[in-house]
């Protein structure tokens, strides 16, 4: 009886502070606003970063997480990876085939390098999945150059297993996608519009540390990460890196990043995101 009146005394009180169901259909267009508002103020601080801007930046920071990296154009980036994946010993691969780039990528694979495509069910071939297959290759969304960080859309053909299962993660993104930081993606790409079931947030290898700060790759996804950043069209940017960015722009990147706390996104915005390979 006891026990009954405390269970009812609670629900009560939850029940009465539960809020308005119309309170968050006004809340979250007022907190994008503000959201918004903040991010203009600290970007008409700084000069835009441009695109080279943007790909140095983006460059630095996934070297700076441990991945690999290798700037080059549309048509010399199949070629380049084929010999990359050669030379690394990888023997299986898995990719979607049916899009332009998976085609891109058949038409130039080594017969060392056997091509898989994810076409059943993950409990039909688990333990293949699992021990024989050596890489996985995603074609990324869009980037965010100050955090290093690619955006990945998951498909039927390209589940998230593709970036998470195989001990070497290989993802190509255009250059011509990358934003400075989070806010910028999520306003060009109109992420309030609707998003995806699920969407795939990663920053460099997977890592983990225990409780004395061991670091440790690869315990939770890939411990390895390779990234083609592409330029379209045209001349590949410098495969290296410039140096850090002068003044302004370094200013208006890194502004914008460190401004951009997880809490701020708003709340509007449906579907779910999931990030991969950083760790606090």
């Amino acid at each position: 009886m006891i026990a009954d009146n405390a269970r009812t005394r609670i629900l009560e009180r939850l029940r009465a502070a539960a809020p308005n169901a119309t309170d968050g259909l006004v809340a979250a267009p007022t907190l994008s606003r503000r959201i918004d508002a903040h991010f203009d103020v600290r970007r008409a601080m700084h000069a835009p970063a441009d695109a080279a801007a943007l790909t140095d930046a983006m460059q630095a920071a996934l070297q700076a997480a441990h991945a690999e990296v290798w700037r080059t154009d549309e048509a010399g980036w199949p070629t380049l990876l084929a010999e990359r994946l050669a030379a690394d010993g990888v023997r299986r691969l898995l990719f979607d085939p049916q899009g332009p780039e998976g085609a891109a990528l058949s038409r130039t694979l080594p017969s060392a390098v056997e091509a898989v495509d994810y076409q059943r069910p993950i409990e039909d071939w688990k333990r293949e999945l699992f021990d024989t297959v050596d890489a996985g290759f995603t074609v990324a969304r869009s980037g965010i150059a100050g955090t290093g960080t690619l955006v990945l859309v998951p498909d039927a053909r390209a589940p998230r297993t593709v970036s998470l299962v195989p001990p070497l993660h290989v993802a190509l993104v255009y250059a011509d996608t990358l934003h400075a930081d989070l806010h910028a993606a999520m306003r060009a790409e109109r992420w309030q519009d609707g998003m995806p079931t699920n969407l795939v947030l990663v920053s460099g290898p997977s890592k983990t540390s225990d409780i004395q700060q061991t670091l440790a790759y690869g315990a939770h996804g890939p411990r390895r990460l390779w990234v083609l950043i592409v330029e379209r069209g045209g001349k590949a940017p410098s495969a290296a890196v410039s140096g850090a960015l002068s003044g302004a722009v370094s200013a208006a990147v890194s502004a914008a990043v460190s401004a951009a706390p997880s809490s701020a996104v708003p709340g509007a915005v449906p579907g779910a995101v999931s990030a991969q390979g950083e760790s606090a």
